[in-house]
C-alpha cells in the first residue's frame, strides 16, 4: 500500500505535533512531505531533522535564515507547498485567517482536506463548501468544535 504523502501547516502548534505524533506511530501509512510554521523555529528544525519532509517552510521571514542555516544540509525544496503532486492530504492547522488561502490551494489542486482551522469555514464556508464540491474534496473536521458540529 502506498503511504499517504501529508502536508502539515501549522507543524509546531498543538494539532500539528499531535498529527505528527500520528504518523510517527503509523509510518507505515503516513510520509510528511510539508512542514509549515509561524514563529517556533527551534522545533520546526527539529521536526524537519526527524521527519525529512521535501519542504520546509517558515511564515515569520526574520526566521527565515536561521531556518535556512539549520537545513542547508538537507535537500532544498522551493514548491506550493499544498499543490505539490505527492501530497494527498492537507491537514489545516494553521491559526486565524492564515488558513484559507492554503486551503483554497489545496482544494483547487484535488488534495483532501482535514481542517482544524474553522475561522477558514467562518470567513469563507460558502466558498469552501462550493470550491470542495467542485473538485470533489473531502473536507474532514479534526478539532474537537467543528468536528462535534459535523458529527451532528
Amino acid at each position: 500500500m502506498k503511504k499517504r504523502q501529508l502536508a502539515i501547516l501549522g507543524s509546531t502548534g498543538s494539532i500539528g505535533t499531535q498529527a505528527l505524533e500520528v504518523v510517527s506511530e503509523h509510518s507505515d501509512l503516513f510520509e510528511v512531505y510539508a512542514l509549515t510554521a509561524n514563529n517556533q523555529v527551534d522545533l520546526l528544525i527539529n521536526q524537519a531533522r526527524k521527519y525529512m519532509p521535501e519542504v520546509v517552510v517558515i511564515a515569520n521571514e526574520r526566521k527565515y535564515p536561521e531556518l535556512k542555516e539549520a537545513l542547508e544540509d538537507l535537500p532544498d525544496a522551493i514548491a506550493q507547498v499544498v499543490q505539490s503532486e505527492p501530497i494527498d492530504m492537507v491537514l489545516t492547522a494553521m491559526v486565524g485567517y492564515s488558513g484559507l488561502r492554503p486551503t483554497i490551494s489545496a482544494i483547487k489542486a484535488g488534495k483532501a482536506i482535514a481542517l482544524a482551522n474553522k475561522e477558514t469555514l467562518v470567513v469563507a464556508g460558502e466558498l469552501i463548501m462550493k470550491l470542495a464540491a467542485e473538485h470533489k474534496v473531502p473536507i474532514l473536521p479534526v478539532d474537537s468544535e467543528h468536528s462535534a458540529i459535523f458529527q451532528c
